[in-house]
C-alpha cells in the first residue's frame, strides 16, 4: 500500500504545484521518485517529528498542501501537541501519514506499534481519520485527501497487503463501502485487518451464516447510515480492527448506536485489548495471539450471535 500511495501522491503532485513532502529522515525506498521530480517541494527535517509537523503547518499556512510521512506512531505520538496546536487548530491543509499501523512492525515491538493512533487523531477537532484497507482504497483515499481541504490522517498498510475489493471503488470521505452483502451479521472493519474479516466471512458462510462485510474506511466523519442500516437490517454488529479496544472503530460505532438510539439484536468489538502490546512477532502472528486471525474472528463471531 505504502508503494501505491507514494505513486498516486507523485501522479497529483505533476498536476498540483501546491503539494509539498516533509518527512524525518524515514520512507528511504519509496520516497525518492517524490524526493527527485520535486526537490523543490520535498523537506527532510531529519529526526525531529515536532519540527517535521512545524514545517508542514507554515508550508500549509502559505496556501499549499503539506505531507507530513513517516512509519506507525512518530508522525502522530511524538508530536501530538503539534498537531493538535499547530495543525487542527489553524486547521492548516497538512495530511499526516503513516505507514504501517496497527502492529505491522511486529519484530521492532511496542515502540513501533501504532494501536493507539484512531483514538487520539479523532479526538482532535478538525482532523478527518482515514483507514484504507487495501491498494484500492489506498489509491482513492489518497486523491480524497489531496483533493480535501484541511487536516487528515491516513493510516496507510506497510507492505504486500492483499487486495479486498476486485477493482477500483467510489471512495468518498465518509461513506462506507459494502464488500459483500449478508443478513445474519454484519462485520465492520477499518484498515489491512479486512482481508481476515473477509476470509472469516467466507468461513462462516459454508457453516451457512451470511455475513455483510463492510468497509469503514473513514473513523471520522463515520458513515452514520450505513451502522443504522446494519443495526435494524441485519442480526447484529461487530467490528474488528487492529487498534486497542478503546477509542478506534467499535467505539464510534458503539455511539452512534447511542446517538442514534438504535440497538442491535447484538453488538460486540474485536479488537487488541486495552494493553501495551509487547509481543515481538510477525504481524499475522500476533494478529492471531489476540484472536483476530481470520479462523478466529469466524469462531467469535459464532459464539456472538450464539449469545
Amino acid at each position: 500500500m505504502r508503494a501505491l500511495f507514494n505513486k498516486t501522491l507523485c501522479e497529483l503532485a505533476k498536476e498540483d504545484k501546491r503539494i509539498h513532502m516533509v518527512l524525518a529522515d524515514i520512507g528511504y525506498g519509496e520516497i525518492e521518485p517524490f524526493r527527485d521530480t520535486f526537490p523543490e517541494r520535498y523537506y527532510n527535517v531529519g529526526v525531529a517529528e515536532q519540527n517535521m509537523t512545524g514545517v508542514a503547518c507554515g508550508i500549509a499556512m502559505e496556501g499549499n498542501i503539506a505531507i507530513t510521512y513517516s512509519i506507525a506512531n512518530f508522525p502522530t505520538l511524538r508530536c501530538l501537541e503539534q498537531v493538535r496546536n499547530d495543525v487542527c487548530y489553524h486547521n492548516a491543509n497538512v495530511k499526516i501519514v503513516i505507514i504501517g499501523g496497527g502492529v505491522s512492525y511486529g519484530p521492532l515491538g511496542m515502540s513501533h506499534h501504532s494501536t493507539e493512533d484512531i483514538a487520539i487523531m479523532r479526538a482532535l477537532p478538525n482532523m478527518v481519520v482515514v483507514v484504507p484497507c487495501d491498494n484500492y482504497e489506498a489509491e482513492a483515499a489518497t486523491r480524497a485527501m489531496i483533493a480535501y481541504d484541511g487536516p487528515v490522517y491516513y493510516r496507510c498498510g506497510y507492505k504486500g497487503e492483499k487486495d479486498i475489493h476486485s477493482g477500483p471503488v467510489d471512495f468518498k470521505i465518509g461513506k462506507a463501502l459494502t464488500v459483500c452483502e449478508g443478513s445474519d451479521v454484519t462485520l465492520m472493519f477499518a484498515g489491512p485487518i479486512g482481508i481476515n474479516v473477509l476470509k472469516s466471512a467466507e468461513i462462516l458462510k459454508a457453516q451457512g451464516i451470511n455475513a455483510r462485510v463492510v468497509s469503514m474506511h473513514t473513523i471520522k466523519p463515520i458513515d452514520k447510515e450505513a451502522i443504522v442500516d446494519a443495526a435494524k437490517n441485519t442480526g447484529g454488529i461487530i467490528t474488528i480492527e487492529e487498534h486497542n479496544l478503546s477509542g478506534g472503530l467499535g467505539s464510534a460505532v458503539s455511539e452512534v448506536l447511542c446517538d442514534e438510539m438504535v440497538m442491535p439484536k447484538v453488538f460486540e468489538r474485536y479488537a487488541l485489548p486495552d494493553v501495551n502490546v509487547s509481543l515481538i512477532g510477525h504481524q499475522e502472528w500476533i494478529r492471531d495471539q489476540y484472536s483476530l486471525s481470520a479462523e478466529k474472528i469466524a469462531e467469535r463471531v459464532k459464539a456472538s450471535l450464539g449469545k
